[in-house]
Parts: C-alpha cells; structure tokens; sequence
C-alpha cells in the first residue's frame, strides 16, 4: 500500500512539472517609496549668550 502512495505522488509531481513556470517579467518591477526625513535643530541659549547677541547686533543679524 505505501508503496502504491509514492508512486502516485510521483506521478502527480510529473503530472504538475510541466504546468510550473519561473519567468522574469517583462518590465522591470518599480517599487515607488515617499520618504520625508525632517529634521530640526534645537538651541537653546542661556542668558548671557542671549544678551551677547543683543548686545551685538552686527554680528548676529537676522
């Protein structure tokens, strides 16, 4: 009996060997990715910076 069963299941994997085909498609595969990289710069001055650019306004324009 087990024999009977792999012989059918070889036939059948003969029977579908010749439906299966692997082909590289015709037009090439465009892969559309949107990416937003954002980035931000934080600073943060302590008082005197701060009033070292008030106090020199040619230096730091804005």
């Amino acid at each position: 009996m087990k024999k009977i069963e792999i012989i059918m299941a070889g036939l059948t994997v003969m029977a579908l060997g010749g439906c299966i085909q692997v082909k590289a498609p015709e037009k090439p595969i465009e892969i559309n990715l949107n990416v937003k990289i954002q980035q931000e710069v934080v600073v943060k001055l302590e008082k005197d910076a701060q009033d070292l650019i008030n106090n020199n306004p040619e230096l730091f324009p804005q």
